[in-house]
């Protein structure tokens, strides 16, 4: 072989020369797992995990009661004296411990989501590499991020019962949109699923003319502020019926929604593809969705335009990746929803860095004014509604201790 001959050569005539690069013999070692959960918008489970190596991985699961006790009371034993570069064996690993106890989907899906993140990070800073880079490298420098705006104060003081009937009405949302687009986002997403100051059964999933107006105008309101400089979505979390669903869906057809997400409840993959081929906009699911195989028969059917697995809860950064890919087959847009600190963001952005059909990530998080400062970094990790994809070691970021204990959910 031409590569036996030249190393034979390259021997004999540079006695020195070795060409097997030098690394340690030593395999790291996982030694614990812990968690701490940060008092946010949502309550952040924050996962630590420690090698032998010197290196203390950071990872990330879904807002969920009982996600602690089933990282510190069953996979922490699991991963303890583990190899953290074998990444992809443990996430099979933690899923076979946890079978028949929600491995599958669920609060165990989440719990393993939340280490599978800590690996990773731990894996790129041992092996001095970006995560992106262990997937597989980036097609992209950064990632855009669009925001999820709800409307602004008003939400805030609906949830405080301050202006019940006020707070959402049209120019909230025309408010938060423009401040969203000043800072440089170029899609903006709003519910619409919220009270109109009107007495309706919301547990029929119909809901009627005046109903469907007041969503119209909402959106007309949005629509007119931003005009081209940012495209629209809107979030119906899950709360209509396919007849409802189909009607407001015509009803918005003249503002050219980027997409209508969640429209129906997230079971009934068919009813979705029966809607899907009833309206003219784009739609959008799939945060309610474990694994891959969550997402076949949406893909398979072609239900929707985007799915949006939420990485810290689908399983994880290669499980996400490969549902891009499965999703690309089928020339489907991955939009991973996102709901978490900068440690699930940034978990997102290595996945965004990696996927061709990847368009924009949500980023939940503009009310929270200290989200930044949870890093340990002078520069906002957000720039004109987008992150830089880091060289960074792991994910490519650190966390602000401090801050963290700052804001410790008790």
């Amino acid at each position: 072989m031409y590569s036996d001959f030249a190393a034979r050569l390259a021997t004999t005539m540079w006695p020195d020369f070795d060409q097997t690069p030098e690394r340690s013999t030593e395999t790291p070692e996982i030694t614990d797992v812990s968690t701490v959960v940060v008092d946010g918008n949502f309550p952040w489970t924050i996962v630590t995990l420690e090698t032998d190596a010197g290196v203390t991985g950071i990872g990330e699961a879904y807002p969920s009661p009982g996600v602690h006790e089933v990282i510190t009371d069953y996979l922490q034993p699991v991963l303890r004296g583990e190899n953290p570069l074998d990444v992809e064996r443990l996430y099979h690993l933690m899923r076979e411990s946890l079978s028949g106890r929600g491995s599958q989907q669920g609060m165990g899906t989440i719990a393993i989501s939340g280490v599978e993140l800590a690996l990773w990070d731990a894996a790129g800073k041992i092996l001095e590499q970006p995560v992106y880079q262990l997937l597989g490298g980036k097609m992209r420098e950064e990632v855009r991020l669009y925001a999820d705006c709800h409307a602004g104060e008003g939400m805030v003081e609906a949830a405080l019962d301050e202006q019940p009937t006020e707070a959402y009405e049209a120019a909230a949302y025309a408010n938060a949109a423009r401040s969203a687009v000043d800072d440089g986002f170029e899609i903006v997403k709003f519910d619409l699923d919220v009270p109109s100051g009107r007495e309706i059964d919301t547990l029929a999933r119909h809901f009627d003319g005046p109903e469907i107006e007041h969503k119209r105008a909402l959106v007309e309101a949005v629509t007119d502020e931003v005009g081209d400089e940012a495209e629209v979505a809107v979030d119906l979390h899950w709360n209509f019926s396919v007849e409802a669903a189909e009607k407001l869906c015509r009803a918005l057809e003249p503002y050219d929604l980027a997409w209508v997400e969640d429209p129906i409840p997230p079971e009934n993959a068919d009813a979705m593809a029966e809607l899907n081929r009833s309206v003219s906009q784009a739609l959008l699911t799939g945060e309610n969705c474990y694994g891959r195989h969550g997402f076949r028969d949406l893909l398979e059917q072609q239900a929707v335009s985007f799915v949006a697995p939420d990485i810290p809860k689908t399983g994880g950064i290669a499980e996400t990746k490969k549902i891009g890919e499965l999703a690309d087959t089928y020339y489907t847009t991955l939009t991973p929803h996102n709901v978490g600190s900068p440690v699930a963001t940034m978990a997102g952005v290595h996945v965004g860095a990696t996927v061709p059909n990847f368009l924009a990530l949500e980023y939940h998080a503009r009310d929270v004014p200290w989200w930044d400062d949870l890093v340990d970094s002078d520069e906002p990790l957000i720039q004109n509604g987008r992150i830089t994809v880091p060289d960074e070691p792991g994910l490519g970021i650190e966390l602000d201790w401090d801050v963290v204990e700052e804001h410790r959910k008790t």
